[in-house]
């Protein structure tokens, strides 16, 4: 999408990153042939690292972030702790030395006290980090870890810190500038975290004391003036829960994913801050006392820009970063982005391609569907969708599996929570698993609700979270409205004279009557509930005037349900017009897909709570498995899959060894997460098929064991 938006684009190598946004000389070299002055780094990738920045400065290319002493200093954890000590900063203990022998770590563990966190110095957003509870598996911990920091930083160093118990996670935006400014911008929560990877962001944190949430903020801004930072940063704390005691944890010296909370309740433009310090102007406001007097309600109109805000070298385009930055606007002196004071709440929720129910584990694919909320649809609320994909595009290996971060602003936190559940709600991804319904339960959990959450929130309610799908009864009405769906899909291909001869549709063949033919009688299959849970057994009658008797059987008794739909197909997809028991009439937008073994159903249903349909439903029409005379009906071999495309980083047995249950045999990178590959039942290794360091698919035999009694073996 942003190669699209783009007035111009050049390419810089291929998908792994390694390869392209990471090669800095790929990027400088197209920065040399198109006379660019600023390059933007993003959030991830170059934007924090100080040899990138200095080879922009080298190649008199402005970096749009902070100087590389900064970087420097705040990209090493064991560095930046020494300098925030030095600044009357409250530190979390650990070890933070340069002794990175094995043993010594694990003495220095012992010395802390667990539970301990190992961090890689350079690390972030969760990568190169471990939680460690008991001593034995400290060494494993450290070696994963630094292997993992060596991999996506280049530098295996670690640093130890005490793990602090149920804490809160808060983190102050920054900002400073070259004329010696330095100011914050408020706080964000975000202590919904899993696996340390964010997941739900607000701000205000709700029901953090004025007095704390003021020693914090000039704690940042102490921070940030200890190392003379230029642009936007952010300073993260852990607060004790129980005493309201906080700590430095660390600063991200790049803009964060998470801006946009900051930006919905200052109404200020965070890249327009950082495109103007980057030309070598002054923060638009430099009072902190002006700052905190807008974010209780005053209000001041900014000055027109002046001259001091022009960039000191242009390209081509008149522009330091992009042909459609800003900076040209200033050099004119017109430009004058309406600011109003903090009113409200937002919150944010990261929409990624991910299957919680199995275990999170991230999700590639084809988005054959794809609806963001519509924005003017939730009364006095905003609604932002911050997206980097469109409909038809894939979710690749090579990168993080997200497809957005939607952001709802409103009047208190209350109407915040219910807009948000009811844009979730509304979201339409088809092709890959979300975790879009998982948001909804994590918003709407009293805990949540209540405010004010540790970051073992998801640790104490994440598995009765992601269980509450399985748990919930699967609506009747949703079952049938699917077959409803499907028949008529079949029907339609039937009637275009195409042929589905790779789905369920095709492999059931003579099972299945063609729909001229099949007036007044009745055809049963199965259909695979919601998450995969169950399949039922669904008895579809025809009748002459075109519609369907449905029934569909429960543990109580089978319910039988009339239904009469219609396909209609517009530009913005297809829809079905449902009307149930004659009494019921609403709308559901369909997706199906054809595999070799099954036909997929989507539907997202408007205006239909009173028929117990929910917002979104999968269901899977299963085709019979086919049966070969003389073929064993169990494998003597079970075979270890890949979860996911990846690399293979390690293999961690040979063939003839013996392995017990829940013993490690691969180590599959994906999507910058190493997931360890584990069987869950004794055997020995018949073969292994892939060696470190090759590319595998979803689904790849990696290893095939051999046992003595039939076990069940799994990823």
């Amino acid at each position: 999408m942003h190669v699209k938006q783009a007035d111009e684009a050049f390419h810089i190598g291929p998908p792994p990153a390694a390869e392209s946004y990471l090669d800095m000389h790929r990027i400088l070299d197209v920065a040399a042939r198109t006379g660019t002055s600023g390059i933007h780094p993003g959030y991830g990738f170059l934007s924090e690292n100080e040899h990138f920045a200095a080879a922009c400065a080298a190649n008199d290319v402005t970096f749009i972030g902070p100087p590389v002493p900064a970087i420097q200093a705040m990209g090493s954890k064991s560095t930046s702790k020494a300098i925030m000590i030095d600044a009357n900063v409250p530190v979390t203990p650990g070890y933070h030395g340069n002794n990175q022998d094995p043993e010594a770590l694990k003495a220095e563990a012992e010395r802390i006290k667990y539970p301990v966190l190992i961090k890689a110095t350079l690390g972030g957003g969760g990568k190169g980090m471990r939680l460690v509870e008991r001593p034995e598996d400290f060494l494993d911990a450290l070696d994963a870890c630094k292997r993992e920091a060596l991999k996506g930083f280049g530098d295996d160093t670690v640093l130890l810190e005490r793990f602090v118990q149920r804490p809160r996670h808060v983190e102050f935006q920054i900002f400073g500038d070259h004329h010696g400014n330095a100011v914050h911008l408020a706080e964000r929560d975000c202590s919904v975290q899993r696996r340390h990877q964010k997941v739900l962001e607000e701000a205000p944190a709700p029901g953090l004391p004025h007095d704390v949430r003021q020693s914090m903020g000039e704690a940042a801004v102490a921070a940030a003036k200890a190392v003379g930072y230029v642009g936007a940063g952010t300073v993260e704390f852990l607060v004790d829960t129980t005493t309201n005691e906080f700590f430095f944890c660390e600063m991200n010296t790049r803009l964060q994913v998470e801006h946009p909370v900051t930006e919905m309740i200052t109404g200020l433009d965070l890249v327009e801050w950082q495109l103007q310090v980057a030309a070598g102007g002054k923060l638009p406001i430099v009072e902190q006392a002006e700052i905190d007097d807008r974010l209780s309600g005053g209000m001041k109109r900014l000055p027109t820009l002046d001259t001091a805000c022009k960039p000191s070298r242009t390209s081509s385009r008149g522009c330091i970063a992009t042909q459609t930055c800003k900076l040209g606007a200033w050099r004119a002196g017109i430009l004058r982005t309406p600011h109003r004071p903090r009113s409200g709440h937002a919150i944010e929720a990261r929409v990624y391609a991910e299957n919680p129910g199995t275990g999170f584990l991230p999700a590639t694919g084809n988005l054959r569907k794809l609806r963001e909320p519509p924005a003017d649809a939730f009364g006095d609320s905003t609604v932002r969708v911050d997206t980097g994909v469109a409909e038809g595009d894939n979710v690749t290996m090579f990168y993080d599996p997200m497809i957005s971060k939607l952001i709802v602003h409103s009047k208190d936190r209350a109407t915040a929570l219910r807009d948000l559940n009811l844009a979730l709600r509304s979201y339409q991804v088809a092709g890959v698993p979300t975790n879009l319904s998982f948001l909804e339960r994590c918003a709407s959990h009293p805990a949540f609700m209540e405010g004010g959450i540790s970051t073992s929130f998801l640790d104490d309610h994440g598995e009765a979270l992601v269980k509450e799908a399985d748990l919930s009864p699967t609506p009747p009405s949703a079952v049938a409205v699917a077959a409803a769906a499907m028949v008529l899909n079949r029907n339609e291909a039937s009637r275009r004279g195409l042929n589905l001869p790779g789905g369920a549709w095709g492999q059931i063949g003579a099972s299945w009557r063609a729909f001229d033919s099949a007036q007044g009688v009745a055809e049963t299959f199965a259909i695979e509930t919601d998450g995969g849970g169950s399949t039922v057994d669904v008895e579809v009658r025809h009748h002459s005037d075109g519609t369907f008797t449905i029934t569909v059987p429960s543990e109580d008794e089978a319910t039988t349900q009339h239904v009469e739909a219609t396909f209609k197909t517009t530009a913005e997809g297809t829809t079905m017009e449902v009307v149930l028991d004659k009494m019921h009439r609403f709308d559901v937008d369909v997706s199906i897909e054809e595999t070799q073994t099954e036909t997929s159903v989507h539907l997202f249903a408007h205006n239909a709570t009173d028929t117990g349909l929910g917002p979104r439903h999968v269901y899977n029409v299963v085709a019979p498995k086919a049966t070969f005379q003389g073929a064993s009906d169990v494998s003597s071999a079970p075979l270890i899959k890949a979860v996911m495309p990846g690399k293979i980083v390690r293999v961690l047995v040979e063939v003839g060894d013996v392995v017990e249950a829940d013993q490690p045999l691969v180590i599959l990178e994906a999507m910058k997460m190493e997931h360890v590959i584990k069987a869950n039942g004794p055997g020995c290794v018949s073969a292994v098929s892939f060696a470190e360091g090759e590319i595998v698919a979803d689904g790849a035999i990696l290893v095939e064991l051999e046992v003595a009694d039939e076990v069940e073996l799994a990823a």
